[in-house]
Order: structure tokens, then C-alpha cells, then sequence
């Protein structure tokens, strides 16, 4: 047990770097998470036996392992094309289209639709909420609505793509940890959240039935919303991701030289913006990767395997402990990216214990830790949507239905075995 505890203390270092100062500090940005997972990693390496270099090597095992190698290749080419794609206009146009879309008196549910369906396209809830909740917040003022209220319909419609989309970071690595393909992962997500969804939108569709939607919005450039298309379609099919994302990034070139957006030059520098923009990301991975190789190699992940599921005796204690143990790290981390990269090795180890179906395992860490990511005041989307609403975080949190009802979803999909298919 002693040897157990000591080979875990590498995480209980990072909680507290991380974690602790943070609420100290009253910020949870005030502690870059790069650095606490470099003290975290130098102290993993410091208490593990045997000679300095194999030691690094270890962890160095870890960091360059081919899953994470895989998961940089396209987090870069995912950088890219968002960056690229975002420069071109495809957010402002996806935006304006969507709006353009709204139907009179239902404003709060169309909002939600908005907001689900540009977070699907452009795989990030951050994006999302800076692209709407300006316009929410102003539409909110205009028409009476409480801000906190609309701003929330908005935060809770980007953590819908940010769940499902494909060229999402959680997505990404979910699938990646677990070892399935986005398509078959996008499928059993669809059952679990798509009816928490359609249940929110019934309610914004009642409590905004007196509402207005807004009178006039900017002209769309249809075209423009093409690769976001092209992308969702291509992965739907089933097309490699790395092949989607070149697609949708030679897409964004084509159309953003076609429509005078940018230059050659400017699409290059675009795309090196984009994937500059990966960077911090990047590194966590490895840092990540090769901080659980030293903890697994020090045996570590058995112990806390063990721990966890002593108790567990069938599949749904085991995906019980999945879904805790990504909840917990996301409260202590605020990253629900890096929530599924740390335990993404256990959950997996986890799975084959109790012969869980992997896609359905990539499903909970990422449908749980969205839907903690979204209720938590200090997490980058309340912190963001709340800074460009002029608001106080705490303020959006008692709106936030749709991260409540995801959370409950995937609750009610591990007791009753849902989908049948893939339980």
C-alpha cells in the first residue's frame, strides 16, 4: 500500500501545484498548468529507483509514445485548420447563417441550435461562446431576457459540439486513449446525449416562446461555411481523421484565396498560427504521457486500479469508476482535455479488465468531463462567456440545464446498460 501511495504521490504533487495555489490564488490561471506538470514530472522522476538515464528514459517512453505521436499529429492539423478556417470567415459566416435560421419567438431554443451546431463544425466550446455570446448578451439586452440565463443556452450548446464534434481536442483524445475510431465513438455518444439535448431544447423552447429573435443579421457567405460542412460530413462517413482535416484545410486554402480573405502567404501564416496556437497543448500531452508512464512503470496505475474497482464486481461499477475518476481530475484540473488525457490509460486498462466496449468508454470520459467542465465557475468556458457578458461566472451557473442533463444522461447510460448495442 505504502509503495502504492508513493508511486501515485506524482499526481497528489500536481493537484496541489495546480489546485491548491489556484484557489489561493483566487485565479485559475495564475499557475501556468505546463509548469506544475514539469515539477510534477521532475518529482516522478526524482523518487523512482534505478540509474538517472533510464529513469529518462522511462518518462521519455511515455511522452513519445505512438498514441501520443498520433494525438500531436492532429491536434497540429486540427490547429491549423481551425486557425486558418477562423481567418478565412467561416466562423463569422457559419455564425450569420445560423442566425439567419432562427424562427420568431424562440429565440432561446434557436440560440441552442446556433450554438450546437457552430461548436459541432468548429470542434471547440471556447470558439463558440466568443463567437455568440456577444450577440446573446446584446439580444438579451434588447429584448428584456435575463443575460445570465441566454449566456448559459450559449455555453451549453458549445459543450454539444464540444462533446461530439470531430475535430474536437476531447474528442480526439478520448478515442485516441481508448483506441477506436471518431465515427464509432460519435454513434454511441448520439444516443446518450443527442435525447438530453432535444429534452433542453423543450425547455428554452417554453421559456422563450415570448421572446423575440433578433430583427436584422449580417449577410452570410455561403461558401464560406463549406469546409466546416465537408468536415462533418467526410467524418461522419467515416473517413480517417487526419485525411478530414487535410480535406477541410486545403478547402479553407482554396476558398479563402478564391474570396480574397488571404493570400498564399497569409494562409501559411494562418495555418503556423494555428498550430503555434497547439502548442501548450502539445506539451501537456507528452508531460502527460510520460508522467503516467513513470507512475505505471512504479506500479502506480495497478494500485489505483486495484483501488478503485475493489469493490467493483460487473460492468457498471467499472464504468462507474471511469466517469468518477474523469470527474474528479476535471474539477481539480478545469481542463476537461487534460482530465481525459491523465486517466485515458487507466480507463482504458479499467475496460479491459472488465471487458467494457471501448467506444463507449471514450464516450464517458468525454461526455463526464464535458459536463463537469461546463458546470465548474472556474473553468475556461464559464471564465471566457462570463468576461464577454460582463458578468460574474457564478451568476451563469444555476442556468447551465444542458451540462446537468448530459451528466445525468451518461449516469442513466451506465444503469441501464444504454446503448444496448455497445454496453
Amino acid at each position: 500500500m505504502r509503495r502504492g501511495l508513493l508511486a501515485l504521490s506524482p499526481l497528489a504533487v500536481f493537484i496541489v501545484l495546480y489546485l491548491v495555489t489556484s484557489i489561493i490564488a483566487r485565479d485559475f490561471y495564475k499557475v501556468p498548468i505546463t509548469v506544475a506538470f514539469v515539477a510534477s514530472s521532475i518529482y516522478a522522476i526524482a523518487i523512482t529507483r534505478g540509474k538517472l538515464a533510464r529513469r529518462v528514459n522511462v518518462f521519455s517512453r511515455g511522452a513519445g509514445a505512438p498514441q501520443m505521436m498520433l494525438m500531436i499529429w492532429i491536434f497540429v492539423l486540427a490547429g491549423a485548420f481551425a486557425h486558418s478556417a477562423k481567418d478565412m470567415g467561416s466562423i463569422d459566416a457559419t455564425v450569420n447563417l445560423t442566425l439567419s435560421l432562427l424562427p420568431g419567438q424562440m429565440l432561446l431554443a434557436g440560440l441552442f441550435i446556433a450554438a450546437c451546431f457552430i461548436s459541432l463544425s468548429i470542434g471547440t466550446s471556447v470558439g463558440t461562446i466568443v463567437a455568440l455570446t456577444p450577440i446573446a448578451a446584446g439580444v438579451a439586452s434588447q429584448t428584456g431576457t435575463a443575460v445570465p440565463l441566454v449566456v448559459a443556452v450559449v455555453v451549453g450548446g458549445s459543450l454539444f459540439g464540444d462533446n461530439l464534434s470531430f475535430i474536437s481536442d476531447t474528442t480526439i483524445v478520448a478515442t485516441q486513449t481508448q483506441g477506436c475510431k471518431l465515427s464509432d465513438k460519435f454513434r454511441v455518444n448520439f444516443f446518450i446525449v443527442v435525447p438530453a439535448a432535444i429534452v433542453i431544447l423543450c425547455i428554452y423552447l417554453f421559456m422563450g416562446q415570448y421572446i423575440s429573435s433578433p430583427a436584422s443579421v449580417p449577410h452570410t457567405e455561403h461558401i464560406k461555411v463549406v469546409p466546416y460542412l465537408v468536415v462533418l460530413v467526410t467524418a461522419i462517413c467515416g473517413l480517417n481523421v487526419m485525411a478530414v482535416l487535410t480535406l477541410g484545410l486545403l478547402l479553407t486554402g482554396i476558398i479563402g484565396l478564391l474570396t480574397g480573405a488571404f493570400d498564399i502567404y497569409g494562409w501559411f501564416q494562418s495555418m503556423g498560427n494555428g498550430i503555434v496556437g497547439m502548442g501548450e497543448l502539445i506539451i501537456i500531452t507528452m508531460l502527460a504521457g510520460g508522467l503516467l508512464e513513470i507512475i505505471k512503470h512504479n506500479g502506480g496505475i495497478d494500485y489505483l486500479i486495484e483501488l478503485l474497482t475493489r469493490h467493483v464486481s460487473g460492468k457498471r461499477g467499472a464504468e462507474l469508476s471511469i466517469g468518477a475518476l474523469v470527474s474528479v481530475v476535471d474539477v481539480c484540473t478545469a481542463n476537461n482535455t487534460v482530465a481525459i488525457i491523465t486517466v485515458g490509460g487507466i480507463a482504458r486498462r479499467i475496460g479491459e479488465r472488465f471487458q467494457l466496449d471501448p467506444r463507449k468508454c471514450a464516450s464517458l470520459l468525454d461526455t463526464f468531463s464535458c459536463a463537469v467542465q461546463g458546470s465548474i465557475p472556474y473553468g475556461a468556458q464559464l471564465l471566457m462567456a462570463a468576461g464577454l457578458a460582463s458578468l460574474n461566472p457564478a451568476s451563469i451557473v444555476p442556468y447551465l440545464y444542458y451540462p446537468l442533463a448530459t451528466g445525468i444522461a451518461a449516469l442513466l447510460a451506465i444503469l441501464l446498460r444504454y446503448p444496448h448495442r455497445y454496453s
